[in-house]
């Protein structure tokens, strides 16, 4: 299944499908759009996703929804449980065969969350539209207002889709294969940890921030420019990849973009924030050796 879902195709898709509810026809596959606006400066987008959506677009809460904060010792954001997500789910009203499109205002860096943890739970076509809502709006395409409440969905979880690995995994990893690191790079170097109790990175990891997958534009770079950019840090076909970040998301955008070079990864959701908090994990600092 696709990846990434152009502006221009998502707009035709949305009027087509609602062109024919309007006829009472039957339109197929539903389009669902799901607005994941977050980030570390503002983690709630609640009033950005009010004054501005793609038409339709349900919101997400990353915080609540996409994550289980009464898990302790897995990380800043820990996987919701099956039954959580599926709760949530079907109140973003996903029904089983549902094509979702998942968007933010962070060239995708919050969505690919949403896009890795619904893949993850066992739907089929999930897409990220590239350039996010930077893009869309520069093509002109319109915005709503207002909150969207959808009819409850049926969709149900069911964890297994995407490889993941935990703390253990990812200190091996670096031995046979590679570990991304996918913060900033002066948070990998351990030059500054604005957050977590640790500065610096984990043993043998490879830094690869995430917005080096991105344009100035907020797309995603051609799949040969991340095949290319990948291969230099030896993340290329049959060899054994992982990510992780902060907390588990941008890790998801990383792995993300490994895919659509052609490259399986897992995703270490406990992150940096697990391992700088457990006693005993080394911690490197420096650029890469």
């Amino acid at each position: 299944m696709p990846i990434l879902i152009q502006h221009d195709e998502l707009r035709e898709r949305l009027a087509g499908e609602r062109l024919a509810a309007e006829r009472g026809a039957e339109a197929g596959t539903r389009t669902v759009v799901l607005d994941v606006r977050w980030s570390l400066a503002v983690p709630d987008g609640t009033e950005a996703y009010l004054a501005g959506h793609v038409p339709g677009a349900v919101y997400v809460d990353l915080d609540r929804e996409l994550a289980d904060h009464d898990a302790v010792g897995e990380g800043r954001h820990p996987l919701p449980s099956e039954q959580a997500l599926t709760a949530a789910m079907r109140r973003w009203g996903l029904r089983d065969g549902d094509t979702v499109v998942v968007t933010d205002d962070l060239g995708n860096q919050s969505a690919a969350r949403a896009w890795w943890l619904l893949r993850h739970a066992g739907l089929a076509d999930v897409r990220m539209l590239d350039g996010a809502l930077a893009a869309w709006r520069a093509a002109g395409h319109p915005l709503d207002t207002g909150w969207v409440s959808p009819e409850p969905g049926d969709a149900t979880a069911r964890f297994g889709g995407m490889p993941v690995i935990d703390a253990d995994a990812a200190a091996a990893l670096p031995s046979g294969g590679v570990l991304l690191d996918a913060r900033a790079g002066e948070r990998y170097r351990g030059e500054v940890e604005p957050i977590d109790p640790r500065a610096g990175h984990i043993p043998g990891a490879r830094s690869a921030p995430s917005g080096g997958s991105l344009d100035a534009s907020g797309r995603f770079l051609p799949a040969d420019a991340l095949r290319e950019r990948f291969a230099a840090l030896g993340a290329v076909p049959g060899v054994a990849v992982g990510a992780y970040c902060g907390s588990g998301v941008t890790a998801a955008h990383a792995v993300a973009a490994l895919a659509i070079a052609g490259v399986d990864a897992a995703l270490y959701p406990g992150s940096w924030s697990q391992w700088s908090r457990e006693e005993g994990r080394p911690v490197a600092t420096g650029p890469e050796t």
